[in-house]
């Protein structure tokens, strides 16, 4: 009788080390590969902040301080992208075209359609504009009178002399009202092409440096950007009429953002463009130029 209680004691011992085995093995987590949907879940919740790119260098060439104001915003965004924007300075407007097409930068900012289309004839540079940018304001200023329609029978206007500079001139003057250009003209307009002037304005043509200092003898000037600042004027509160890119039938005193051919559609420079075509710039235009810059690529 003992031998069988024995035997039926250790029977029950072995049922009770087997459960407790099988219950173990059982909690352990398994080491098997994770299911391909739950990889594609775990690579779908990455952090949206994460770098786009992986240390991407980009040279950028440009002219000087001002350009750095405008541009510091769009380099620190794509810095948090993974991106680095090198700038690269230049003194002479000779040289950012010849280091892009030679490769040695990736874009440059710093030329209107008109230079960079005479640029690429003369050289055969192979390079496109890839975004506008802005254009330099070329505003009606006056000590004398506060507002376009005060402007006297036969007063004087001073303009620039240069071609360029001089034919934006007229442009600004006929969105005015002051002039009207013959039909049919080709730009730059030259003061041979007025058609209509129904002040008799006469129309004093000096050298771009002088429109400023020409403020006391003349009724009003066309005075560019930069000599508006360095004499003083705002382009935002000075002015008695001002630029704007709606003026022009071309597209050829507009800045724009340039690469190579072989590159203009590069999706991280087209990235570019975009972030740098934004209220944001428009701001440091307004804030930190006074006005002196115009945005251009939302023209009508």
């Amino acid at each position: 009788m003992k031998k069988i209680i024995a035997a039926l004691l250790l029977l029950a011992l072995l049922t009770t080390a087997t459960a407790c085995s099988s219950a173990s093995a059982s909690s352990v987590p398994s080491a098997a590969p994770a299911p391909a949907e739950n990889v594609t879940k775990a690579a779908e919740s990455a952090p949206a902040d994460a770098p786009k790119y992986d240390n991407v260098t980009v040279k950028l060439g440009i002219m000087g301080a001002s350009d750095e104001t405008v541009w510091d915003p769009i380099v620190a965004e794509f810095a948090g992208k993974g991106v680095k924007i090198e700038y690269v300075f230049f003194t002479d407007y000779t040289q950012p075209n010849a280091a892009l097409d030679a490769g040695d930068i990736d874009l440059n900012s710093f030329q209107h359609y008109a230079y960079l289309n005479n640029e690429k004839d003369k050289f055969g540079y192979q390079i496109d504009a890839i975004g506008d940018t802005l254009i330099t304001a070329l505003n009606l200023y006056s000590k004398k009178v506060s507002g376009v329609d005060e402007i006297p029978e036969g007063g004087k206007i001073a303009i620039p002399n240069d071609a360029v500079n001089g034919g934006r001139a007229l442009t600004v003057l006929q969105a005015a009202g002051l002039l009207k250009i013959k039909e049919g003209a080709a730009v730059p307009y030259t003061v041979a092409d007025i058609a209509e002037n129904p002040k008799n304005i006469e129309i004093v043509e000096v050298d771009a440096s002088q429109t400023a200092s020409l403020l006391p003898d003349v009724d009003a000037a066309i005075i560019n950007g930069g000599y508006a600042l360095d004499a003083g004027l705002s382009p935002i509160n000075d002015s008695i009429f001002f630029d704007d890119p709606s003026y022009y039938t071309t597209n050829s005193y507009v800045n724009v953002i340039a690469a190579r051919t072989a590159d203009k559609d590069n999706e991280l420079y087209q990235e570019i463009v975009k972030a740098y075509q934004t209220d944001r710039t428009k701001e440091i235009y307004a804030n930190d130029f006074q006005g002196l810059y115009i945005a251009a690529w939302d023209r009508q």
